[in-house]
């Protein structure tokens, strides 16, 4: 899990880098401004030469990275045009350096040359103080240029960095505005903005105005809020975490208690769980669904494929009993079904909870809820009784949700309580259907886990996965083909057939979840890449497991590629 940082926390790790290690702060910009090169050079297939640059500078201090990088791209061979909002004279500390090398060096060229070998210059410094700038500077960005990346002009923003935390204005929101607006009417040119698009409050997944849409974000140190939650970070483009030289203890140290997942987080999971010569199905864990009704059988199919493709040993199927054949006719030959009692129209009956009760004694994980139909008064019943007798951790969704909303019920770290709500099913459990109240989604999820003793997973756009301890994940995987129905079903087999597998490993539960959940949005992925984010089903997610396994790799596979 890569942690994610404040403004404030990433100025204190920077002061801290300075004080405590000795590290200048100009040369914390000069690595920031060569780690932006290195990977603006990579995506232009490794040269600058003969490539042209606009870089929009504002008078802090990532100005002074793009003033920085301008100096470096133009010693690399290419041809730097700064625009720079403000006057260099106001400016201060290392920004300042930066900005008066580039000031200096273009004056005296210009002053030695001929106005007419003016065009020869490589490194231009364009200073516009208090005036206004807006329609000059963007109709220089209105270049049509050849498609993506390979395009002639390359637009660095560099013009706020992680310090703004209110709307732009003036000539610079208007700046913003033109920007925009030409880059829905024009082809224009690829925008690379250093630490976070201009305009955006790094601490917020929400827009607060007007804001730079790159396709390219280069941030430096560890990620910020708004590189990584959406809707904020849908106008990143391509994230690229750069490493400038903070050294990672500050970073470990910083009381951030937000991360964002890794894909070594789930290769370290699959590495936990890795399939032994001794592996066999009650050393690989053993999962129960209690799920479906006679109106629902769908659900429980989908859940009970899923977990059972998850790596889980055994997967055991409850749903009520007219539904039981429907189920095992569609569900995979390898899911045992059992029948449970019901009500008069097919949903499970609090009786059902005396026969359960010998399954839930011989499994490792429960997952409960997926088309049970909660409007019946017998069935939230049941669900509360299952989960408040608890043997195992216990994965809750959908209609098992509704039937606990709202939620008052306490988890244990040695019996987990997994909730895995989408934004209305959590409204329910917080008991107002507000939605001024996921407002701050992060802030949110962390209290309700901390508060109930539970693992939040809030589904949306972007997952977030909370810990009773106050640890907030965002993952990264996923995409909107998941938003269609089934697709929550698929994710509470996945997460329960993981779960199962993680009691039988000693694995940390919480870890489990956060794999699951990045390991789930993977298969989606490649479900998008394969059939279509439009065309795409819950069934096809599942069916993609396995390339997800695949593409993360056995400790085996990854050692023999490396070799």
């Amino acid at each position: 899990m890569q942690k994610i940082l404040s403004a404030e926390e990433m100025r204190e790790v920077d002061r801290l880098t300075t004080e405590k290690y000795g590290i200048p702060s100009i040369l914390l910009m000069e690595n920031a401004a060569h780690a932006a090169a290195r990977v603006i050079t990579e995506k232009l297939g490794g040269s600058v030469a003969g490539k042209s640059f606009l870089i929009l500078c504002g008078k802090g201090n990532n100005g002074g990275d793009g003033a920085a990088l301008g100096r470096i791209l133009w010693n690399q061979g290419a041809k730097v045009s700064i625009k720079f909002f403000g006057n260099v004279h106001e400016t201060k500390g290392d920004a300042k350096i930066n900005f008066e090398f580039c000031k200096r060096y273009y004056e005296e060229q210009t002053l030695e040359s001929d106005s007419s070998l003016w065009k020869n210059v490589r490194l231009w410094f364009v200073e516009y103080g208090d005036h206004k700038f807006a329609m000059e500077v963007s109709s220089t960005i209105r270049v049509k240029t050849s498609t993506g990346i390979e395009a002639n002009t390359i637009v660095i923003d560099a013009m706020f960095g992680t310090g703004l935390s209110k709307k732009l204005e003036g000539e610079l929101a208007e700046l913003t505005k033109r920007i925009i607006s030409d880059k829905k009417k024009y082809e224009t040119p690829y925008f690379v903005s250093l630490d976070i698009p201009s305009g955006l409050n790094a601490d917020v997944g929400e827009q607060i105005g007007e804001n730079i849409n790159a396709d390219l974000t280069i941030t430096f140190t560890a990620p910020k809020l708004a590189n990584v939650l959406p809707p904020a970070s849908n106008f990143n483009g391509e994230l690229v975490v750069a490493n400038i030289g903070s050294p990672q203890e500050l970073i470990d140290n910083s009381p951030s208690r937000t991360f964002v997942t890794e894909k070594s987080d789930a290769q370290k999971w699959l590495e936990q769980t890795n399939y032994t010569a001794d592996s066999y199905k009650n050393k690989r864990g053993h999962a129960l669904l209690v799920v479906g009704s006679r109106e629902y059988s769908g659900a429980a199919v989908l859940a009970g494929n899923a977990a059972m493709l998850s790596g889980v040993g055994l997967t055991t199927l409850a749903s009520s009993e007219s539904a039981q054949l429907a189920i095992a006719a569609k569900v995979l030959e390898e899911v045992i079904t059992h029948g449970l009692a019901e009500t008069e129209s097919g949903a499970v009956s609090a009786k059902a909870f005396d026969a359960l009760e010998i399954l839930l004694a011989k499994v490792d994980a429960l997952g409960i809820g997926c088309g049970l139909n909660s409007k019946e008064t017998a069935t939230r019943d049941f669900v509360r009784e299952v989960v408040t007798k608890r043997q195992t951790p216990v994965v809750i969704d959908a209609d098992a949700l509704n039937a606990l909303a709202p939620f008052d019920l306490q988890g244990s770290l040695d019996l987990p309580l997994i909730l895995t709500p989408h934004e209305g099913e959590f409204l329910r459990l917080l008991g107002t259907m507000d939605k001024e109240a996921l407002k701050d989604r992060v802030g949110t999820v962390r209290d309700f886990a901390v508060k109930h003793q539970v693992i939040l997973v809030l589904k949306g756009e972007r997952v977030l996965i909370a810990a009773p301890d106050g640890r907030v994940c965002i993952n990264p995987t996923g995409n909107s083909g998941l938003g269609k129905a089934g697709n929550g079903d698929t994710l509470t087999g996945i997460i329960t057939g993981f779960v199962a597998q993680a009691v039988q490993a000693k694995v940390d539960i919480f870890e489990t979840v956060v794999a699951a959940v990045y390991i789930a949005g993977l298969a989606g992925d490649i479900a998008a890449e394969k059939f279509g984010r439009r065309s795409m089903l819950a069934s096809d997610v599942r069916e993609c497991l396995a390339e997800a396994f695949q593409k993360l790799g056995t400790p085996s596979s990854r050692a023999a590629n490396v070799a």
